[in-house]
Formats: C-alpha cells, sequence, structure tokens
C-alpha cells in the first residue's frame, strides 16, 4: 500500500466540497487529476469510499470512517514541517486565530496591530464567531488559537485564562432609570424590557448565569448577533441592554450611554484563550501568547481598547515591559 499525503488532502477537499469540479478548483489541479486520485485511493484501500449520483459525492460508512484518520495524519504532517522549517530567532509565519465578538471586535484589534509593528513579517487573520462556534474550530483544528468569553467545556480544548472583564447594564441616558443610575434586581428586572445577544453569544450565556432565577420570563424584545447592533438599539429606546465594559466604555465616557449599576452581584468574567490540547506550539505561536499575556496584565488597568488614548497608553507599558 503507497497512499499519499497529497491522495488523503485530494479526499478531504472532495468530501468538503462534494463534487470534483468544485474540489479542483480550490486545489488549482483538473478534474481528471482529482478523479484519477480518488480512484487510485479507493483501489488501494479495496472499495469505495462515496456514494456517487450525477451531482454529487457524498461519504458511505467507510469513507465517514476514513475523514477523521485523515484529517488527523495530515495535521501532524503540517504539524512536523511547521517545526522543522523554523529557523532560529525567525518569526516569519501565520497565525489563524478565531474570536467571539467582545474580544475580536473591540480587543483583537489593537493587539494585533501591536503585534505586526514589532514582527512585520508575520501574518495574522482574525474570524469572529460566538462562543460555541469558535470552540468546534479549535476542536476541529481549522484554527490555531481562540480568545473567548463564553464557557468552554469540551475536553479536548486547554483553556487558559487571560484577564477580566465586567459585564454592565445600559440604558438610554433619557431612560427613567438613569436618573439614578442604579439597577434593582427585584424592582426594575422584570419591569424592563430588553435587548439581547443570541443564543450561543457567550455574554447572553453569562448573563443568564450570574442572574440566575431573576432572568425568567425576561421581557426580552429583541436579540441581535451584534454588539454594535444592541448599543444602536439601546440609544435609540427605552429597552436595556447587557454587555461588555469593554465595549461600551468610550459611548459611557461620551455620555451617549448610561450605566446602571448593579449593587450585590459579581458581573466580573474571565476572557479566556483557547486552544487544541495536541497543537504544537511554533515559535510566532509562543511570540504570540507571550504577548497576550503582557497585554492581559496591561489592559486589567486600562479597561477600553478602543480608546485611541488609552491604547497609546497601553503600548507605553508595553515597551516598558521589554516589548
Amino acid at each position: 500500500m503507497n497512499i499519499t499525503l497529497r491522495q488523503l488532502e485530494i479526499f478531504i477537499t472532495v468530501v468538503e466540497e462534494q463534487q470534483v469540479t468544485r474540489a479542483s478548483k480550490k486545489l488549482f489541479i483538473t478534474q481528471s487529476a482529482v478523479s484519477l486520485a480518488l480512484n487510485e485511493l479507493e483501489n488501494q484501500l479495496g472499495g469505495p469510499l462515496f456514494d456517487r449520483d450525477s451531482r454529487s459525492l457524498l461519504l458511505n460508512d467507510r469513507g465517514r470512517y476514513l475523514l477523521p484518520q485523515c484529517r488527523e495524519i495530515l495535521y501532524k504532517a503540517n504539524n512536523v514541517c511547521t517545526l522543522m522549517n523554523e529557523k532560529e530567532g525567525n518569526m516569519a509565519g501565520s497565525l489563524n486565530i478565531v474570536a467571539s465578538s467582545t474580544i475580536g471586535n473591540y480587543v483583537l484589534p489593537a493587539i494585533v496591530s501591536t503585534f505586526k509593528n514589532l514582527y512585520p513579517h508575520s501574518f495574522i487573520t482574525v474570524q469572529i464567531h460566538n462562543t460555541r462556534l469558535a470552540e468546534q474550530l479549535i476542536v476541529e483544528r481549522k484554527v490555531d488559537l481562540g480568545f473567548v468569553e463564553g464557557e468552554v467545556s469540551n475536553e479536548q480544548v486547554r483553556v487558559t485564562p487571560w484577564f477580566d472583564d465586567e459585564l454592565v447594564i445600559i440604558a438610554n441616558p433619557d431612560n427613567t432609570l438613569a436618573a439614578t443610575s442604579k439597577f434593582e434586581l427585584a424592582r426594575d428586572m422584570k419591569n424592563s424590557t430588553w435587548v439581547m445577544r443570541e443564543k450561543g453569544s457567550g455574554t447572553a450565556q453569562i448573563f443568564k448565569n450570574k442572574l440566575g432565577e431573576y432572568v425568567t420570563d425576561l421581557n426580552v424584545v429583541m436579540e441581535l448577533g451584534h454588539t454594535e447592533a444592541i448599543k444602536k438599539a439601546v440609544q435609540a429606546g427605552n429597552a436595556l441592554g447587557c454587555l461588555s465594559n469593554l465595549t461600551v466604555c468610550g459611548e459611557i465616557d461620551r455620555e451617549e450611554l448610561k450605566e446602571l449599576h448593579l449593587e450585590g452581584v459579581d458581573m466580573k468574567r474571565s476572557l479566556l484563550i483557547i486552544q487544541h490540547k495536541n497543537k504544537v506550539n511554533t515559535k510566532l505561536m509562543d511570540e504570540f501568547l507571550g504577548f497576550c499575556e503582557i497585554v492581559g496584565r496591561c489592559g486589567e488597568e486600562i479597561k477600553c481598547f478602543s480608546s485611541p488614548e488609552k491604547i497609546k497608553v497601553l503600548q507605553e507599558q508595553l515597551k516598558s515591559s521589554g516589548w
């Protein structure tokens, strides 16, 4: 038996695209080359891997068994190539990162830009999804690192606390509750209307966990998939919202939103760094993780990564830390 890594790569691509035509375009090879590789692989493995019809290729039971094995083999091969090709002191390379909404939109842009200034030959891409999907991408090893604020439970994922964030209740400055800036759970929770993040969001999950029985039968008038949409909805009406302080600190400073102080409930949460337990760290990954660790310490004081003035303070603190 002489199965090649290229055959396995072609097999996985055909599975993902479900057609030889689309797979050939993605791989930049001819359709006949894709078909030949599949036929050779099936011959070597003693039988078909797909149920074929006129429009698509669908895995049969043998193919479904082979697929995770192929991904594991290619993953390990890529790890070996990455480690063996690194040169001493060279921080060139690429990182694929997934981040939940708060971190991806309000924290990582400043961090990645600053890191790129230090290591111009590095290339970093950031996908933004909710915590649930971010965790799944880590499990499937489609990304190198994840940054999330929700709970992560998959046993294949390594979780490292980063730094603390705090959820705050926000209102339109003209809302009657804004006059006192206080929010009383027993009185105000169910008497208010709410604009909330969608199910699967780390913010929505932690809001419910923190306030427990008080969120039962909550009067939610809208569920929105983006923080900016929630801020605009709260600014435009009488509904309340609950978002990360990292996302609303600028609007609160400019008095475009009002924070309602909730007494007696700890609304802090830990931002988390996640990665697959079997992922081999490259030098670039180690350097970026070390950089994030220093940023996390500074972030406890900065509190507002969307403020240009505070980002300058952060950069000064990083310089004094030796970066």
